[in-house]
């Protein structure tokens, strides 16, 4: 990002660790998607950090899912700017054998429940299975994450190119 006069120095960079603690923190995140005519679509949601993934659901017929279905590129924004993570990469349907493997859906339930109240019952916020499949669980894997801290920006300003897995 050259005409910010971000350093190519690693002094004052952040460490990973800035991005782990902001995105599990974080309680709104945005992101933003592609329609169909390739128009951006912006949206709000819940979701939980959980093993260097970005997990959120939504309903199967959301304008969300359906831009993700036709194009899974996705970016992620954490709702502060001062603070600030950008994570891009491809959106992943967790499939119900994903959610059962290591435990995934117990570990997502639990981030979930930290942060999130259920606001018809008050009750903590659990991911559950749908039996119906009218919702759908997203994973994005970021391949490219940006981060700053804007009381220190350019110093602070990071970015990570990760592999595509």
């Amino acid at each position: 990002m050259p005409s910010y006069g971000i350093s190519t120095e690693l002094e004052g960079m952040l460490p990973w660790r800035f991005v782990s603690e902001q995105m599990t923190t974080s309680r709104n995140y945005w992101i933003a998607t592609t329609r169909p005519d390739g128009r951006p679509h912006v949206a709000p949601v819940w979701g939980v950090w959980v093993d260097d993934a970005f997990y959120f659901g939504t309903g199967r017929t959301s304008r969300k899912a359906r831009n993700l279905a036709a194009n899974p590129a996705l970016v992620v924004h954490l709702e502060s700017g001062d603070d600030t993570v950008i994570l891009e990469g491809t959106a992943e349907v967790v499939t119900d054998e994903q959610l059962q493997a290591d435990d995934l859906l117990t570990r997502l339930g639990d981030a979930y429940a930290a942060k999130y109240v259920n606001p018809e019952t008050g009750e903590p916020f659990r991911l559950e299975p749908d039996p119906t499949g009218s919702s759908v669980v997203y994973a994005l894997r970021a391949h490219m994450v940006l981060a700053w801290r804007e009381s220190d920006f350019p110093t602070s300003a990071t970015r990570w190119r990760l592999p595509r897995v």
